[in-house]
């Protein structure tokens, strides 16, 4: 069923929304949000920054040759590595490319990249270790491509299945020093009845940077979550408010606001 004419701009209900995606990557879900009569505040609780040393990951870019696979790990790691690797004269026609999820391969697609393995659904690591390609990796190379600290699920595994993995971290991500003074005084006003939330660190970041009171607020809102994960990271924290999107695409979590803007009781369990 379409909304009839003019009512999609008012779908969101004058929801006022705490985005607290990186900066760069917030832009276009805020505009959405505007443009179905939401309010989008911004409150980035992540930031991506250059690595501490660009070396070994261009060391590794420039021998891409010796590898049979190379695994993207996240959107971010794409658009940081691909005009280093354009550079050096694109990727080697023998090796396959790999996603951790449906956004990276899309990100990989705005690039001119449309050869990817990746999981069609649940985007982590588990899915991507369950597909049949990499059941049987004893002897190959494989490149991780990442920020600093990511996860080490997905090397320990498939080193364990006889891999050789090596890593280029890319970029690192800070917490952001942000004013919260008047993030607070909007929430006791009642401006704020959604928060977006698209990974653990970036949850753990905006519930260190609320402090006490505003991590009362936090617990009492409801949240748009994107990896079961991170629902049971926010459970922990003592939010229980919790809706999932299908996955951390612009289009999945507009589709979970809207679901909140028609059902605000909705939650875990009942939401998807």
């Amino acid at each position: 069923m379409h909304p009839a004419a003019g009512e999609e701009s008012r779908q969101l209900q004058g929801l006022g929304v705490l985005v607290t995606r990186p900066e760069h990557q917030a832009d276009a879900l805020c505009q959405w949000i505007e443009s179905h009569g939401g309010h989008a505040i911004r409150c980035p609780a992540l930031r991506i920054v250059e690595p501490r040393d660009w070396r070994p990951a261009l060391a590794l870019f420039a021998r891409l040759t010796d590898y049979d696979l190379l695994i993207f790990t996240s959107a971010n790691a794409v658009d940081r590595t691909l005009p280093h690797i354009t550079e050096r004269g694109g990727f080697p026609v023998r090796l396959e490319l790999a996603a951790i999820g449906q956004a990276t391969a899309r990100a990989l697609a705005r690039h001119g990249i449309d050869r990817c393995l990746r999981p069609e659904q649940d985007f982590t690591s588990e899915a991507l270790l369950a597909l049949p390609r990499f059941q049987q990796v004893a002897g190959q190379a494989i490149a991780i491509v990442r920020g600093e600290g990511g996860r080490e699920l997905l090397a320990d595994t498939l080193r364990s299945r006889g891999a050789r993995v090596d890593h280029a971290e890319v970029y690192r991500r800070e917490r952001p020093d942000i004013a919260i003074e008047p993030l607070l005084e909007r929430w006791a006003r009642g401006d704020i009845g959604a928060v977006i939330a698209t990974s653990g660190e970036t949850l753990s970041n905006l519930f260190d940077m609320l402090g006490a009171a505003g991590q009362h607020y936090l617990c009492q809102t409801p949240m748009i979550v994107v990896s079961t994960r991170t629902v049971q990271a926010a459970a922990k924290l003592g939010c229980h408010h919790l809706l999932l999107a299908q996955e951390a695409s612009d289009a999945a979590i507009a589709a979970a606001l809207l679901r909140l803007a028609a059902h605000p009781s909705l939650s875990v369990g009942n939401a998807t």
